[in-house]
């Protein structure tokens, strides 16, 4: 576990509050109920602390989504401790808002590092076993669900009939990933950060790329299984990673740390031929729209959306950013329109009380395989 959280960084200590005791996790019900009606609206979300107020639901609910996809942190757990973890998701099932959105709304969920266990975790995390467990348990997994054996919680949905399908596929980024690699700061990180901080320049984080090319974030049978799932049909793709897909370079935690990997997913999605795809990530405490259109099989999309409780408020630089960036409490909303002769989806972000602060078009016609 490294110290060099967003937080402990610049010396931003997050607010903690007293957790409901419980003596495991609680289990929520209907966790990803199947929907065969086309799917209008998709709302997602990252970062919600289990100890703070959460009055971003009320907003996320008014939006009337058919489906709302977690991307990771959906509890702030930090701990070696089975009985920590589980009081952690009793204190986030018992929010009343959250509560409305499982009773109202389908719900489909991937880990990120603080829900997995510890910051910036990845595969040398010692409890990611009963992590695992209580992940799933939480969810609401069937017992004799794929996620609960195998090397990951990585999963992947359809939804909708045929001629309107939308697959959602939500990587593991924690279980296999090997070792970040950290910068050297004369000083050390904190106070380099806060002197770039002083002069207004972009602040990237610690880390840096990882230049060993076996350095991995999902490891070879999620790569086999991820290559499965984008060969399958659908009309509409979307990619949901806890971390960011596009960002260059802001020295956190993002796919273009692992220069291998990064590339191999834009070489998968060639070579399936899987057309139509746009990635929705979390993770950063802010809100931002990145987009690729080099050595890619067409231009992507990265839709960032941070955090439901969390907010980060120093500017970090990504040289692929096309947006404004919203550094205050936000989710996610993608509307997708079904005329032909191809879905066209319009992404926005939106802050807590529901305005719409970032809005991007995309005629999926140009998501194409030439």
């Amino acid at each position: 576990m490294t110290d060099l959280s967003r937080r402990t960084a610049l010396g931003l200590a997050a607010a903690a509050a007293a957790v409901a005791p419980a003596a495991r996790a609680a289990i929520i019900d209907a966790p990803h109920a199947a929907l065969d009606r086309p799917l209008t609206r998709i709302a997602w979300g990252s970062c919600a602390n289990q100890d703070k107020d959460q009055p971003i639901w009320e907003a996320v609910l008014d939006a009337k989504p058919d489906l709302f996809v977690f991307l990771g942190d959906n509890i702030y757990a930090d701990t070696r401790d089975p009985a920590v973890m589980a009081r952690k998701y009793a204190t986030l099932a018992a929010k009343p808002g959250f509560r409305r959105l499982r009773d109202t709304v389908p719900v489909v969920a991937v880990w990120d590092d603080h829900d997995y266990g510890e910051n910036d975790a990845g595969a040398d995390y010692p409890m990611k076993a009963e992590s695992r467990r209580q992940f799933c348990d939480f969810w609401g997994e069937p017992a004799d669900s794929v996620r609960r054996t195998r090397d990951g919680i990585y999963a992947a949905y359809v939804f909708g009939p045929e001629g309107r399908r939308v697959q959602v596929i939500l990587p593991d980024l924690r279980w296999n990933r090997t070792p970040l690699v950290e910068k050297t700061f004369k000083g050390g990180y904190k106070a380099w950060a806060v002197a770039q901080g002083l002069t207004g320049k972009p602040t990237p984080g610690p880390y840096d790329r990882i230049p060993d090319l076996d350095a991995t974030m999902v490891g070879e049978p999620q790569w086999t299984w991820l290559h499965d799932q984008l060969s399958q049909p659908a009309d509409l793709r979307i990619l949901g990673s806890s971390l960011q897909v596009l960002a260059d370079f802001a020295g956190w935690e993002s796919w273009i740390n692992y220069a291998r990997d990064h590339q191999r997913l834009f070489d998968t999605v060639r070579r399936t031929r899987a057309e139509r795809l746009i990635c929705i990530s979390g993770d950063t405490h802010y809100a931002e729209v990145s987009r690729l259109a080099n050595n890619t099989p067409y231009p992507i999309w990265d839709f960032t959306s941070s955090g439901l409780t969390e907010v980060w408020p120093v500017t970090t630089p990504n040289a692929l950013r096309v947006s404004p960036v919203l550094r205050e409490r936000n989710f996610g909303l993608i509307e997708i329109d079904w005329s032909p002769p191809a879905p066209t989806v319009t992404v926005q972000i939106r802050d807590e009380k529901g305005a719409v602060r970032i809005s991007q078009r995309v005629d999926t016609a140009t998501l194409r395989i030439s």
